[in-house]
């Protein structure tokens, strides 16, 4: 039996070898690398993200590179660049994804003279780490969006907890795009606090229409279950999915300083503006994974 299990083993690794080194795995690099470039391109090119890599506090930026490593191996189970039946696949994956991330950041912040030889390593460092956040996240995106997803990931529809998850990844990623900006927090002291509660509740229907009614390519049609009724399935999974994304924005104005010093209802409104594009992002990511 031991014997056994050692030749199981070993023809494991074997295969696990030939698959690193195979066309598709290569295949699957350039779509990483594409996928870190063109989900990332938005935030490389964003001046508060070149300043958030050295001015960020150094604690807030190794909790999002922490919370960012088990996002990845999740969304490498939902929907990675390859198939995979083990926990270290993914695992490995999320460390693929990561390290293309890292080098797409970098090669671009050095082709626009923004990472330099003559900077401090932190600056580096900083710069790159947070840039890779998203470019790891659209790494990993990247088989879903630039290539065809094999059949075996759509032939059951994703439970409550998976379409949370993916509600989260979705809500995180659309939101790192304008979290560190000036404009957001602008368009939040504009609005009046009816307006704000009027995006909350044009944010819930949005994500409910989106995902439910308007038919996408991936959505779930007018109800989920088909017996279920609209009442439960809009408090179920939109309401739920609301309050995850308002919990996303919260993380992430605090992770760039933006609540520091703030009352909780004036941070409640960054929240609520920020959740709206969250909620955008939300809704897409339950439909692509």
């Amino acid at each position: 039996m031991a014997r056994a299990q050692t030749q199981r083993g070993r023809r494991q690794c074997k295969d696990d070898d030939r698959e690193a080194t195979s066309p598709a795995f290569v295949v699957g690099l350039g779509r990483a690398f594409g996928g870190a470039l063109l989900f990332a391109l938005p935030m490389l090119m964003t001046m508060e993200m070149w300043s958030l890599g050295f001015t960020m506090a150094p604690e807030r930026l190794a909790l999002l590179l922490a919370i960012t490593f088990p996002l990845l191996v999740g969304l490498s189970r939902l929907g990675g660049f390859r198939v995979t039946t083990r926990l270290i696949d993914d695992a490995a994956d999320a460390l693929v994804a990561l390290a293309v991330a890292v080098v797409a950041a970098a090669l671009i912040l050095a082709l626009f003279g923004l990472v330099t030889p003559d900077m401090a390593a932190r600056e580096i460092a900083g710069k790159v780490a947070l840039q890779a956040v998203p470019g790891s996240i659209g790494a990993m995106l990247a088989r879903n969006q630039l290539g065809s997803a094999p059949k075996e990931r759509k032939e059951s529809p994703p439970g409550f907890w998976e379409e949370i998850f993916a509600m989260v990844a979705g809500a995180l990623f659309v939101s790192l795009n304008v979290a560190p900006t000036e404009e957001m927090v602008l368009i939040a002291h504009t609005m009046s606090a009816w307006q704000i509660l009027g995006l909350a509740a044009f944010s819930l229907l949005l994500m409910h229409v989106i995902v439910y009614a308007a038919e996408f390519a991936g959505g779930h049609g007018p109800l989920r279950p088909p017996e279920a009724r609209f009442m439960g399935v809009f408090v179920r999974f939109t309401v739920t999915g609301y309050v995850v994304v308002v919990g996303v924005s919260f993380y992430l104005l605090w992770s760039f300083g933006r609540l520091d010093g703030t009352a909780f209802e004036q941070a409640l409104e960054f929240a609520l503006v920020l959740a709206f594009p969250g909620a955008l992002g939300a809704a897409a990511a339950r439909l692509v994974l």
